[in-house]
């Protein structure tokens, strides 16, 4: 009897799921939109098809992500894109990128409200560079992000604060099944 009872709390415990969920961000990359599509377990989505929708629903273009997830998208109009992208198996990759950074993209000013001297200033255009050299520092810059961004996105599904519950929850309940088995002994060894 105390064989299949020890049986059946033995299949009873909780074993590690082999779960992952999808990541997806997107982010201005020059005068494109960049974005990542891969799950938490650090595989990638890989030739996977990105629909862009518009706030409307409207569809405004696709994208394919390449051999490490990305994929480029150029925008044509200031508003918000949701990037769709159904992985199969149930999941689904869905973000959005705010219609002021697509603006800021496009060179265009935010749709919020200006005051009349910020209306009179001609934006400020930094160093002169040519646009191939804005596109090759901006091909740069990506390269160098895009491991950061993996790391990141590692760490946080890594160490949340549900994981660190879930440890202090078994480090309690072990606690707790010792003291249990040491009154058990004691009962006994009284009677």
């Amino acid at each position: 009897m105390r064989r299949l009872a020890l049986t059946l709390a033995l299949c009873a415990l909780p074993l590690p799921a082999l779960a992952h969920k999808v990541i997806a961000s997107v982010f201005p990359s020059g005068d494109a939109i960049e974005g990542e599509i891969g799950f938490s377990n650090g595989t990638m989505a890989v030739g996977e098809t990105v629909t862009v929708f518009g706030p409307d629903g409207a569809e405004l273009g696709t994208a394919v992500t390449d051999a490490d997830g990305f994929f480029v998208f150029t925008p044509a109009q200031p508003v918000a894109h949701r990037f769709h992208a159904n992985l199969g198996a149930g999941h689904v990759a869905d973000v959005t990128m705010p219609a002021e950074e697509v603006a800021a993209i496009l060179g265009q000013e935010p749709l919020s409200p200006r005051t009349p001297e910020a209306a009179a200033e001609p934006p400020a255009s930094g160093a002169a560079l040519s646009d191939q050299q804005r596109a090759t520092l901006a091909g740069i810059v990506r390269d160098e992000m895009r491991p950061l961004r993996r790391e990141i996105a590692a760490y946080r599904e890594k160490n949340d604060l549900q994981s660190i519950l879930g440890g202090m929850g078994y480090i309690a309940g072990l606690f707790g099944l010792g003291f249990y088995l040491a009154a058990r002994r004691k009962l006994k060894e009284a009677a």
